[in-house]
């Protein structure tokens, strides 16, 4: 199973079905991620998205390319979800046209594009189920792509439950029935191959 720029693509619609029937209302008063509201958490999204491209389009491999992404402060949701998309689309065309080969950093494992499209993946459903909870509407994503990802970043989890819940959990976002919480959290970064 192998994670694609398609699945970024399919991801990322998800996350848009989900959140631009809200885009309405005020973002910045909203829960997101943590401590962030929904309206960071995009911005943080678009950023998180943005640096995954800029890691795989210049291939460093020694730390992170020094640089970081904001939207306008005085963003609407609905712009401030655009820019979560705008980075998930460069983070897609950057994994079309990199070579299998290619590979840059991420501080848990030196990824390859399948890698880098995997963590975008992860990025935009997880963040984005974030937003959701904290408006009230429901994030449904394609269960192929989670099951897919869920192979690609958390092999070592044991995927008997539904691949979105699963991959909710490895993220510790929901709680499993006999398994404990995944605080502390870590996805593989490094291909399976382990090259």
């Amino acid at each position: 199973m192998t994670v694609t720029a398609e699945d970024l693509d399919v991801a990322l619609v998800a996350v848009d079905v989900a959140l631009q029937p809200v885009t309405l209302r005020d973002w910045s008063s909203v829960p997101g991620t943590g401590e962030l509201t929904a309206w960071q958490t995009a911005e943080h999204l678009g950023d998180c998205l943005l640096s995954y491209a800029a890691q795989l389009a210049t291939r460093q491999v020694d730390g992170y390319v020094r640089f970081e992404a904001f939207a306008d402060k005085e963003a609407t949701s609905a712009q401030v979800l655009e820019f979560a998309r705008a980075g998930g689309g460069i983070l897609a065309a950057t994994v079309r046209g990199a070579p299998a080969d290619a590979r840059a950093y991420h501080p848990s494992g030196i990824a390859d594009p399948e890698g880098f499209a995997a963590m975008g993946c992860v990025e935009a459903l997880v963040h984005g189920e974030d937003i959701a909870r904290g408006l009230g509407v429901a994030l449904d994503p394609p269960r192929d792509v989670c099951a897919r990802v869920l192979a690609r970043m958390f092999p070592q989890v044991n995927e008997d439950v539904d691949a979105w819940t699963a991959l909710l959990w490895a993220t510790d976002r929901v709680q499993l029935p006999g398994r404990g919480r995944q605080t502390g959290w870590r996805w593989r970064g490094s291909p399976l191959g382990g090259d």
